[in-house]
């Protein structure tokens, strides 16, 4: 085995390993802040039943737990080929141009995804600059919108990876790991 190979291998690995903890941080994020966002809204019902009053941070405390659910996800998404796809002209076409066109389409979705993580740090360091807090939490806003770029960027390294797998290996990849046959079995 020659040394380049040993070395591609090896950086591959990494970054798989890198791309297993992400996974597992993301569902760990999703699977508690879907909870928490029950567990919180069933108390504020209690609550308005119970006592004739709804929890004062309820509202605010959800739309934390939405953005946190929405960004961890969008991330899982890409990572397990789950996004909404228009593959009408995509799937007329042969192998090769397929093969293409999804190195395309994930590179133009990993520089699209990188530049929204660059632009929302700059939007959270204006929110941060003007102060703005939660009115019922307390909480600077700043600190709620810092799933934005994270989700976005691990969106875009996810989109990344998967350009590179594609062009790296003979078949075509939806995602690191979903083939593109294996897609067309769970759809049918």
């Amino acid at each position: 085995m020659s040394e380049t190979n040993t070395s591609s291998r090896g950086i591959a690995g990494i970054l798989d390993a890198f791309d297993g903890v992400i996974a597992r941080i993301e569902e760990f994020m999703m699977a508690t802040g879907v909870i928490l966002m029950a567990v919180n809204t069933i108390a504020n019902v209690i609550s308005r039943f119970i006592f004739n009053h709804s929890i004062i941070f309820a509202e605010e405390l959800n739309s934390v737990f939405i953005l946190l659910v929405t960004f961890a996800g969008v991330g899982y998404a890409a990572r397990h080929g789950r996004h909404i796809r228009m593959s009408a002209i995509y799937d007329s076409l042969s192998d090769g141009k397929r093969k293409f066109m999804m190195i395309l389409i994930t590179a133009v979705t990993a520089v699209c995804m990188l530049f929204l993580a660059w632009f929302s740090v700059y939007y959270i360091i204006g929110l941060q600059a003007q102060g703005r807090v939660m009115p019922a939490l307390g909480v600077p806003i700043y600190l709620v919108y810092l799933w934005v770029p994270i989700g976005f960027f691990v969106t875009g390294v996810q989109y990344a990876l998967t350009m590179v797998k594609n062009i790296r290996e003979k078949e075509i990849y939806l995602s690191t790991n979903l083939h593109e046959h294996e897609a067309q079995e769970i759809e049918v």
